[in-house]
């Protein structure tokens, strides 16, 4: 890293240029091929999968998104004469539209069904002809401003569907603009100096940038969900502020010592920048294992998200030393510039040496002194946010779990009470006929479903008269349940159809039938999650511990870090089933209704969990084995690695939770369960674990934890997080807590 950190150094002005290139070429090649997301939520093998296939093979013109104009009248009926001049010049106006393909209201012969049974709640079905992420913003918000106006005293109008919900989010980058000013206020109060400040942020952005314009260009020829962009750049902003943060601290106490801005700079890309590249490998590994779960959703989070980790590391160990080259001193503040050249002036005071903090010192030989009550209060605290995870149940969060405010709640809230709490997730039954004997087993099925009890409706669609040809032996039919989308007794319904209803009415027949619809897709998402939820815990709990096993050499170091992680990973989701679906505190914060944890979540928030984690334990711990290589002395190695980290990691956690806390502003709501439960996870993984359990259980182990059979030494390879530096010796005269401080370099 020496040798790379000169190399940048002395090219300082061609790193710079290139970065420059990188940012503006790959966001202006984005802007020009615009995006090709895929957003197709799916499992191949499951059986709404299957039934979602063979819709589309039958039915290819239904591919756009299917949007909702609802109206509700407080005096007479929908079918008066003023409302429906009224609405039916709305969705004259609506169907006219760019990119709408067709609307279907309550006042069409196909859409007679469509008024509630008192007449007071009627919809109108408007079809696109895209996906709402490829739809124009302006022309939905145009259709949204229609709507507004056609409301009128008595009568209401609410829009719902994804198209609607995604064109009322908050505009893109509010988030990550919000992130990055907090991470801004917290380094300047950290630094004291606006140059050291912007360095990090600098680093955070051009990476963050290069790598969310190179994923928007990936997804011209690859599977990119729209919402992998979201997730790369929350962890991209907090992982490459902190990994920049890491190694400027590390300068600036180099600077503090007396070495050239050049030596500094050398130092810390040799201590701190080893320790962030294995770091960010410990992430890229963690998010690379989404690759095992083998769904093409989680596929392209991990392509998105591990590239912009790698670009964060790649910008730490090259932008950022050459910023640092022309920075020069100025990465310290005015008085920090001035107080060492008075010092050496006056003849009296040697360069500043590098120590820790009085009150971190204070609190790490706290720590030493009191290990086993103070880790067992911190292992209770944890047990305690951990025990809601007990309830965790994953499932869909729709519509109806937006705030009351959002039209697209109010009209889902009217849909359920105009036709009931199903309607907002019916199932569809799909069947292949190959003969009338099929067909006389799906009128049986049709009549024995409606008998099923929770089921109020039973509709078979009606072929299209453009798609009869492929679809001559494919038959829809739509299932309302009596109860939510979310509900358990939704879930129980479709089990009862498709372990008993389904199979006696095809009994003696070639009828094929699959159980589909988003409410059922949902369902069969969770249950692989779940199944695979298992195997992919231990595979990045492995592959993690064996990493920290060949960086330190130690078997109790790596195994304490992996129960630590699953510890805090606990904790986590034990705050977002209290929040999310206990609905502790939604109210206050504003986050809608309470609901099932969007199944996907815990598969994408594991191994960004477990790196981020472990990013913390090698900054502690390469500390401590620095310290432990100089002196054997594992109560001095704790204590000292304890103290001379806490500052900077602390640090560290603030910006990523005020950055993972930011996403809540996204409007999406996996966007914010994701950024609550992360922010929620580094705060206490770095005030509670890493600055108190952790060195409470190595103080506890003593000298142990650096054991390491040695048949297992010869085998393992040597990979040097943090090259041992020659041990200060403590100056004539100097003993005790003088001595600890002079040996005493931060991270």
């Amino acid at each position: 890293m020496a040798a790379w950190a000169r190399w940048c150094l002395n090219h300082r002005l061609t790193v710079l240029l290139l970065w420059v290139v990188a940012l503006f070429g790959s966001v202006a090649a984005s802007v020009v091929a615009g995006s090709a997301y895929s957003n197709v939520f799916k499992i191949p093998g499951t059986e709404s999968s299957t039934a979602y296939e063979r819709l589309q093979k039958a039915f290819p013109d239904t591919a756009g998104d299917v949007d909702n104009v609802v109206w509700r009248t407080e005096h007479g009926t929908v079918h008066d004469p003023a409302v429906r001049d009224r609405m039916t010049a709305l969705l004259a106006d609506i169907a006219g539209m760019p990119d709408v393909g067709r609307v279907v209201g309550p006042y069409d012969p196909e859409g007679a069904a469509q008024v509630s049974a008192d007449g007071h709640i009627a919809f109108a079905q408007v079809t696109f002809v895209k996906q709402q992420f490829e739809l124009d913003t302006k022309d939905l918000e145009h259709l949204i401003e229609r709507a507004e106006e056609a409301r009128a005293p008595g009568l209401r109008v609410e829009l719902g569907g994804p198209a609607i919900e995604a064109a009322q989010e908050p505009p893109a980058g509010l988030a990550e603009a919000v992130g990055v000013v907090a991470a801004g206020v917290i380094l300047f109060l950290a630094f004291g100096s606006l140059f050291a400040m912007l360095l990090p942020l600098v680093s955070g952005v051009f990476a963050v940038g290069t790598g969310i314009a190179t994923v928007i260009l990936l997804s011209h020829v690859t599977d990119i969900p729209e919402t992998a962009t979201l997730l790369g750049s929350l962890i991209g902003l907090g992982v490459g502020i902190d990994y920049a943060l890491f190694i400027v601290t590390r300068h600036r106490n180099g600077l503090k010592a007396g070495l050239t801005p050049e030596e500094a700079a050398v130092r810390a890309l040799d201590t701190s920048g080893r320790a962030v590249v294995f770091a960010g490998g410990t992430v890229c590994v963690a998010l690379l294992a989404l690759f095992t779960v083998d769904i093409t959703l989680f596929d392209g989070i991990a392509i998105s998200t591990t590239l912009v980790v790698v670009l964060s590391v790649l910008a730490s160990a090259t932008l950022l030393p050459a910023l640092l080259g022309l920075l020069g001193t100025r990465a310290l503040s005015r008085r920090e510039r001035r107080e060492p050249a008075a010092k050496s002036a006056g003849g009296t005071v040697a360069p500043q040496s590098e120590e820790a903090g009085r009150t971190a010192m204070r609190w790490a030989s706290l720590v030493q002194r009191r290990p086993r009550v103070l880790g067992l209060v911190a292992l209770a605290v944890m047990a305690a946010l951990s025990f809601p995870a007990l309830s965790l149940r994953l499932g869909a969060n729709d519509q109806g779990n937006q705030p009351t405010s959002q039209t697209v709640r109010q009209a889902y809230d009217m849909l359920a009470e105009g036709f009931g709490p199903g309607f907002n997730g019916p199932l569809l039954m799909v069947a292949e006929l190959n003969g009338p004997q099929d067909r006389q087993a799906l009128d049986t099925l049709i009549a024995d479903v409606r008998r099923t009890p929770g089921v109020v409706r039973v509709v078979e669609a009606p072929v299209p008269a453009d798609a009869r040809g492929l679809a001559a032996g494919t038959r829809a039919v739509q299932v309302v349940p009596a109860t939510s989308p979310q509900a358990e007794a939704t879930d129980k319904l479709i089990d009862t159809l498709r372990d008993k209803t389904v199979p006696a009415a095809a009994k003696g027949s070639t009828l094929k039938v699959h159980i589909g619809g988003e409410t059922a897709m949902q369902k069969d998402f969770a249950a692989v999650v779940g199944d695979r939820m298992p195997g992919f815990i231990a595979l990045i709990v492995g592959l993690g511990a064996l990493l920290m096993l060949v960086a330190f050499r130690s078997l109790l170091v790596p195994l304490t870090a992996a129960l630590m992680n699953l510890i805090a990973a606990c904790a986590s989701f034990g705050m977002l089933v209290a929040i999310f679906q206990w609905g502790w505190g939604m109210d206050l914060l504003g986050l809608g209704k309470e609901g099932p944890i969007i199944s996907f979540l815990p598969v994408i928030m594991l191994p960004l969990l477990f790196g981020l984690s472990m990013d913390y334990q090698v900054f502690l711990v390469s500390r401590m084995h620095e310290e432990w290589l100089h002196t054997r002395d594992n109560a001095r190695a704790v204590r000292v690695g304890q103290a001379g980290t806490g500052r900077v990691i602390n640090s560290a956690a603030l910006i990523m939770i005020f950055v993972f806390s930011s996403f809540v502003l996204s409007g999406d709501r996996g966007a914010m369960m994701a950024g609550l439960g992360l922010a929620g996870a580094v705060a206490l993984d770095a005030f509670i674990l890493r600055m108190l359990l952790v060195p409470a259980v190595m103080h506890i182990l003593g000298r142990a934890n650096w054991w390491l059979p040695a048949w297992l030494d010869k085998r393992l390879p040597h990979l040097a997080v943090d090259p041992p530096e020659r041990p200060a010796t403590a100056t004539p005269g100097t003993t005790g807590d003088t001595a600890e401080k002079v040996l005493t370099p931060s991270l």
